[in-house]
């Protein structure tokens, strides 16, 4: 069973339609990245999920239990940290911690080992003593993600918990993140594409409140490389050398790279992308350089980034609203 379902969901506020109809479910275990735009609609589904307000339509389970009819017992599996933490600023950490060990109902014999837990995993015990107020982004951060843990959530809700840190910060939060997944579903909500590659299993995609992908980052690249991409470089005349190519059975197009490097040993290098579809074209493309006397440099296949599969999913999405509305 999914420990997380949701089915069909939609929520509006007044005339704005913030989630439209999206569909998605998380196992156990799973750390899945929620990938969106600022107002995709990401933080108004981490919101239902935490049972801050009901869908307006759909239905939402958290393990096993209804966000709406049972939201006492969603509560007590889920561990949020919000888009904009609200923590107590003249607080020392720990005392922060002790009172939200007593407002989550954590017994008083047991508060204590659980400050230290949840200091402990978060990497806290050298500021545990200090007021919050005093501490960098990045510590107040860990103590947003620490006062989530209290009490052992099963599922671990963080809604852009790297906003506004510096690059060094945003390492130290995702190394946590990936440790903290080890024990809970954690979904981790972003618009920072190398988030998601760094940290998460599994990417949904979300653009104007609808779901445009639910897949690995392995399957989704797969599904979308409807044509694949290798490089050339070799020395030779470009115009000569773009005509052979283009001319190789299954190539669909012959372009610079849109970034040049150039090296102090290029020594007139041409550089070429190379589109096509179909079977490893490389010993092809190889050959024809080779029997035209040219030296060849290198041949290698480039992945698809994340960044190309979002902007492919992105474009795909509004070209497809476009027919809607013209059939319509």
């Amino acid at each position: 069973m999914s420990m997380i379902e949701v089915e069909n969901v939609s929520k509006r506020f007044g005339p704005i339609l913030a989630v439209d109809h999206i569909s998605f479910r998380i196992d156990r275990g799973e750390v899945v990245g929620f990938l969106g735009p600022n107002g995709a609609g990401k933080s108004t589904t981490m919101r239902i999920l935490a049972c801050f307000f009901p869908p307006t339509a759909g239905r939402v389970s958290v393990g096993g239990h209804d966000v709406t009819t049972h939201a006492l017992q969603v509560k007590q599996l889920v561990g949020y940290f919000p888009e904009r933490v609200s923590v107590y600023p003249d607080l020392p950490v720990r005392s922060f911690l002790d009172f939200v060990a007593e407002a989550k109902d954590v017994p008083r014999a047991e508060r204590k080992r659980e400050i230290a837990r949840v200091i402990d995993s978060c990497g806290l015990e050298a500021v545990s003593d200090r007021v919050i107020g005093h501490l960098s982004k990045g510590y107040r951060q860990r103590v947003g993600i620490a006062q989530a843990l209290m009490r052992r959530p099963q599922v671990l809700i963080l809604d852009e918990p790297t906003i506004g840190l510096d690059p060094e910060q945003v390492v130290e939060i995702r190394s946590l993140i990936r440790n903290l997944g080890a024990e809970r579903t954690v979904i981790l909500s972003t618009h920072i594409l190398s988030e998601v590659s760094s940290v998460c299993d599994r990417v949904i995609i979300i653009h104007q409140g609808r779901i445009l992908a639910s897949e690995s980052l392995a399957a989704l690249r797969a599904q979308l490389q409807r044509t694949r991409v290798v490089r050339v470089e070799a020395e030779g005349p470009e115009a000569q050398l773009r005509a052979v190519l283009e001319r190789l059975p299954g190539v669909e197009t012959v372009r610079r790279p849109e970034i040049k490097v150039r090296r102090a040993e290029d020594n007139g290098a041409v550089a070429l992308i190379v589109e096509y579809a179909g079977d490893d074209i490389r010993k092809q493309l190889s050959r024809a350089v080779v029997e035209n006397g040219w030296e060849l440099l290198e041949v290698r296949s480039l992945e698809p980034t994340l960044e190309d599969m979002y902007l492919q999913l992105i474009r795909d999405e509004e070209q497809a609203l476009r027919i809607e509305s013209l059939n319509h």
